[in-house]
């Protein structure tokens, strides 16, 4: 994840536990891959500690939070020190760009974007959250409308994405459904473990609870906790027991630049 220029996220305190609840999704994992196709070498824009980088391909990461480079695993790609606005590397250094879950945390993303589609050749893959789904999540909806606020502020709208990148051949944009016990612990991935929510681990490794802090999450997380011992919450949303994987608005947006 990159860092924003709006809000202090505290790194140091979720990179040293990120592991615990942020573990890349296998399922998530083959889709951006299939993505990449036939790229050979590949820059991590926002790496974080390198969850989704590709084993078989040659992978450079970009990070610009120090906490979380030191939280990146020993057999981790190379990581390089640095914004996705302002990348050391030259024109067309890479067959291909990937960014998971951190376009929102950019301070400028019109210049990622930029920056992004000049140091890629062929294509660029991203993982990105839809704001036009901000009522799809109940923890969002009926719990902590704070975030909705926040999260549809913050993420860039899909068309603001593709024209940021310039597609040549195209564009795909496809749903990521988001499985009931999906590994990786980002905000939308406990829609179906509701008790998940109040688990101090997992609320460290989601930056919309570290950066709108416990004096705003407390009060509503207490709500929660009472409907789930009251029976509530299941009342409400016991439907959602029955699925196995759900539509938030979570997108792989894949752009073509030039010809293979």
């Amino acid at each position: 994840m990159a860092r924003r220029g709006r809000e202090h996220t505290r790194y140091d305190v979720i990179g040293a536990d990120y592991g615990r609840t942020r573990r890349p999704d296998l399922r998530i994992a083959r889709q951006i891959r299939a993505a990449l196709g036939d790229a050979r070498t590949v820059v991590n824009v926002g790496a974080g500690t390198g969850a989704y980088e590709p084993h078989d391909l040659e992978v450079t990461a970009v990070e610009p939070e120090a906490a979380m480079i030191a939280a990146r695993p020993p057999a981790a790609a190379p990581c390089v020190l640095a914004a996705a606005e302002s990348m050391p590397f030259a024109d067309a250094s890479f067959d291909a760009g990937m960014a998971v879950l951190t376009l929102h945390h950019w301070t400028d993303v019109t210049a990622g974007l930029r920056e992004l589609r000049w140091v890629a050749r062929r294509r660029v893959v991203l993982l990105t959250w839809d704001p036009e789904f901000d009522d799809a999540l109940w923890l969002t909806t009926d719990y902590l409308p704070a975030i909705r606020l926040r999260d549809r502020a913050i993420f860039p709208r899909l068309p603001h994405v593709v024209a940021g990148l310039q597609p040549q051949r195209g564009f795909m944009i496809d749903p990521v459904l988001i499985v009931h016990d999906c590994s990786d612990g980002f905000l939308g991935a406990w829609w179906r473990r509701p008790e998940a929510y109040l688990d101090p681990a997992v609320q460290t490794g989601i930056s919309s609870f570290c950066e709108l802090g416990p004096k705003v999450t407390g009060p509503p997380l207490a709500g929660l906790a009472a409907d789930l011992e009251s029976g509530e919450w299941e009342r409400r949303f016991g439907g959602l027991l029955e699925l196995d994987e759900l539509d938030l608005g979570y997108r792989l947006v894949t752009v073509e630049l030039t010809a293979p």
